[in-house]
């Protein structure tokens, strides 16, 4: 049985959130309930600030998934914040930047959904727009709440030549993201894109990395094709 290891958010209480001003480590229950279902045994693996421990983590897991969450820090690609940019936890960043390279020194697989394709880039030194408007040419709508995500808003446009060619050419997905890549890591590739030209998509030209704009949580167990992309994951990736 494979064993994955998602990469837990952080959610940073105040006084006006609950647990009792505490910080609290999860992830969302529908990402653990997807893998499940293809399959897979799932741990959680907490933010460790000092890293010391992050070798032994990559090693009780066969794959990694990072999740989606706030901004990233524009620090780890050499920007400064511009006055779009939401919140962000460098702290989480730090840490999934280190997870990223040990995933690599350990030859595991991973998958990174919004927020963790976008990381993904990072750590292979490309670049993000802080914010959607950044774009020289205008945009579709890539935030789509209030719509739940349960539902799909636009199309992406899948590369038959990719790992990804078990989805349909012209494919339907949810988006919530107001970030996105902007120069693409030199090793890796695009593999999808939407029509306004922003890439959906990402995988490594040789190693077992790959990365989603959308979020396939929100729809795997009403949506076939969603499912099989954690059932690529999990069983072939």
């Amino acid at each position: 049985m494979t064993t994955i290891g998602i990469i837990g958010s952080q959610f940073l209480s105040t006084p006006e959130f609950p647990f009792h001003q505490f910080p609290v480590t999860y992830t969302r229950t529908a990402f653990i309930d997807a893998l499940q279902s293809v399959g897979a045994q799932v741990i959680i693996i907490p933010i460790d600030k000092a890293l010391r421990n992050l070798p032994h983590y990559i090693s009780l897991v066969d794959k990694v998934l990072l999740t989606g969450g706030e901004d990233v820090s524009p620090q780890f690609y050499g920007q400064d914040p511009h006055n779009l940019l939401g919140s962000t936890n460098p702290d989480r960043d730090r840490f999934e930047l280190a997870v990223i390279q040990e995933v690599i020194k350990q030859e595991k697989a991973l998958l990174g959904v919004c927020r963790g394709h976008q990381l993904l880039n990072v750590a292979l030194g490309g670049t993000l727009y802080q914010d959607l408007s950044l774009m020289q040419t205008p945009t579709i709508k890539h935030l789509q709440a209030p719509t739940k995500s349960h539902f799909t808003t636009h199309t992406v446009e899948i590369d038959p030549n990719s790992s990804l060619n078990f989805l349909p050419a012209a494919y339907h997905v949810n988006s919530y993201h107001h970030q996105m890549i902007d120069r693409l890591a030199d090793d890796l590739v695009s593999i999808a894109h939407a029509s306004d030209g922003v890439i959906e998509a990402v995988e490594h030209k040789t190693k077992r990395l790959m990365g989603i704009q959308w979020h396939p949580e929100g729809t795997w167990d009403s949506i076939r094709d969603e499912r099989d992309i954690f059932d690529f994951f999990v069983n072939h990736l």
